[in-house]
């Protein structure tokens, strides 16, 4: 994971959303997004910061960062395929 910043192709905002919400987000974006574009989630779901980088693992895309924000998380996600 880089700690480069890194501008997404495209940003969900799942503030104030629960798990799985966050990550039925990303993974319907993942769906849409063309290979090499980059997703990134704003999560205040704390199981987000777990559950997220695991499905990227598991699905084989790129997890570029998780970045603490006021109040939430930012989970960047690069599609590889």
């Amino acid at each position: 994971m880089s700690t480069q910043p890194v501008k997404a192709d495209r940003t969900i905002d799942a503030r104030g959303s629960y798990c799985p919400g966050p990550l039925m987000e990303l993974i319907k974006a993942i769906k849409e997004a063309k290979v090499g574009e980059v997703v990134a989630v704003y999560s205040s779901d704390s199981g987000s910061r777990r559950d997220i980088p695991l499905w990227v693992n598991k699905a084989k895309h790129e997890m570029l960062g998780i970045m603490d924000r006021e109040g939430f998380a930012e989970l960047v996600v690069r599609k590889s395929h």
